[in-house]
């Protein structure tokens, strides 16, 4: 079972059925700093690695476009009956991560207790609506959840101020099997060069090759193009999805490949049951009668006691309960590790309610997955962020601080709803800043808007609640009756 696939980055790749990786490799130099006399050497090494992180990643986004090893099988036995079926739970993994985790847009609110930075973070939410970035994260997550990893680059808008309701700065989306970022090895880890490339009609790569300060344009290991940019940061920034660089469904292939291989070969076994062979005992017929016996139906032949003559079907059909049980095994593997909730929990009859439902169903194994992505994707986003501050306070004299922002995930909002409004309400009744009650309640997306849109609110209801007699306190709810 073997074929070539020719990948987009130009690489053979034998595509197997069962074939196995272990995360992308991280790209590592020992040079303290990239400049002009050594950049074309650090790219070159890089090269020899990231060609081959490409060609996984290749071979795993076409994994998850349903491009499987299934659909390269041969069949010995009866090969005409030969169904190449493919289940693409790949495509349902990284589907149902990147909805749960990204369905909602990623939104910055207010990190410590100066009211004026309420606008500015406003205003910062206003960019980067402006720019598009929750459809941007989606992108960023579906790459890194079928590979392992994503980029993420961000340079000044050229065209800023001539519609004043863009962004001084603009973000894409780059493809990771034409992109990389190479790292020092030494303390700290910290990135020293950021490489995205095209290849022409000629099959010639051209590089652009980002560093601190500096620009180049490579081709044909020479420097064609050389600048220094005033970003003070390299502006490829790589988003991993883990440390290992895993994706999503990377570590349950042969699982995958597995459920593939007995749905095929479970349609093999029925169309081979309808279509069995015809056995025929002491007899003797020739293709024109077998032609008459298929058309007509029925046959007739001559029988003796020594020689007793027989016409039977030749079948054994497949126990599908027991193939049953080992498909529904093996998808249940594939749920428990990668950290997916169980479909078949609704048909169960348990007295379990509330939470100890979505802990039985394995939600709470997804929650957790969800915030170990969470912390993974923060901390791209700070370097992000620290390059998009830098950029607004050059353009548009904007000053924020990146301290003062904090990365804010919400999903969930309906869930328990009323838990979460009674947990506002005693937030608020404790003397909770109303900023921080509403950011913590995990009701809203976009929790400093609603607290901007809620001062008027607020500001009634702290009166009333000051004014009231001890025992007596109006609840949230009347806010509007003040």
């Amino acid at each position: 079972m073997k074929g070539v696939i020719t990948t987009s980055a130009g690489m053979n790749n034998i595509f197997m059925g069962c074939r196995r990786f272990f995360g992308r490799r991280v790209i590592y130099s020992s040079e303290s700093e990239i400049t002009r006399e050594n950049v074309v050497e650090v790219l070159k090494k890089a090269m020899s690695v990231h060609l081959i992180n490409s060609s996984e990643i290749d071979y795993l986004y076409r994994y998850y476009r349903g491009e499987q090893p299934i659909l390269q099988r041969v069949k010995q036995v009866r090969p005409e009956i030969n169904n190449k079926i493919v289940e693409n739970h790949a495509l349902e993994i990284v589907d149902f991560k990147k909805g749960y985790v990204f369905g909602e847009p990623i939104q910055y609110v207010r990190r410590g207790e100066s009211e004026e930075i309420s606008e500015k973070i406003t205003q910062l939410n206003e960019y980067m609506f402006a720019e598009d970035k929750a459809a941007r994260d989606k992108e960023l997550a579906e790459w890194f959840y079928i590979c392992g990893t994503s980029y993420r680059m961000v340079l000044p808008d050229e065209q800023a101020g001539v519609d004043p309701d863009d962004s001084p700065f603009e973000i894409d989306t780059l493809d990771p099997r034409y992109a990389f970022v190479v790292y020092n090895n030494g303390f700290g880890k910290k990135p020293l060069m950021g490489v995205k490339y095209i290849e022409t009609e000629e099959n010639q790569r051209i590089f652009s090759v980002y560093t601190r300060d500096m620009y180049y344009e490579i081709a044909d290991d020479k420097i064609i193009d050389s600048k220094p940019h005033v970003l003070g940061d390299i502006p490829i920034i790589e988003y991993p999805a883990n440390s290992a660089r895993l994706g999503a469904f990377e570590v349950v292939l042969p699982l995958l490949d597995s459920l593939n291989n007995i749905v095929s070969n479970r349609i093999d076994g029925i169309e081979q049951f309808v279509q069995a062979f015809m056995k025929f005992v002491n007899c003797d017929i020739d293709e024109e009668q077998f032609t008459a016996l298929k058309e007509m139906g029925a046959l007739k032949i001559k029988s003796d006691s020594n020689n007793p003559a027989d016409v039977d079907i030749v079948s054994k059909e497949l126990n599908q309960s027991q193939v049953q049980v080992t498909k529904d095994d093996l998808y249940q593997m594939v749920l428990i590790i990668c950290g997916m909730p169980d479909r078949k929990g609704a048909n169960r009859s348990t007295g379990d309610t509330g939470q100890a439902v979505l802990l039985r169903d394995g939600w709470g194994a997804a929650e957790a997955r969800a915030k170990d992505t969470e912390l993974m994707f923060k901390a791209s986003e700070k370097r992000f962020l620290r390059l998009v501050l830098r950029i607004l306070r050059d353009t548009v004299k904007f000053n924020l601080k990146l301290s003062e922002i904090d990365i804010k995930f919400t999903r969930n909002k309906t869930d328990n709803l009323l838990v979460k409004t009674q947990g506002l309400q005693n937030q608020l009744e404790a003397g909770i800043h109303p900023q921080v009650a509403i950011a913590h309640s995990g009701l809203y997306s976009d929790p400093e808007q609603v607290y901007l849109d809620s001062l008027e609110y607020l500001e009634k209801w702290k009166t009333a609640k000051a004014t009231s007699t001890p025992g007596n306190n109006k609840p949230i709810s009347e806010v509007e009756e003040i």
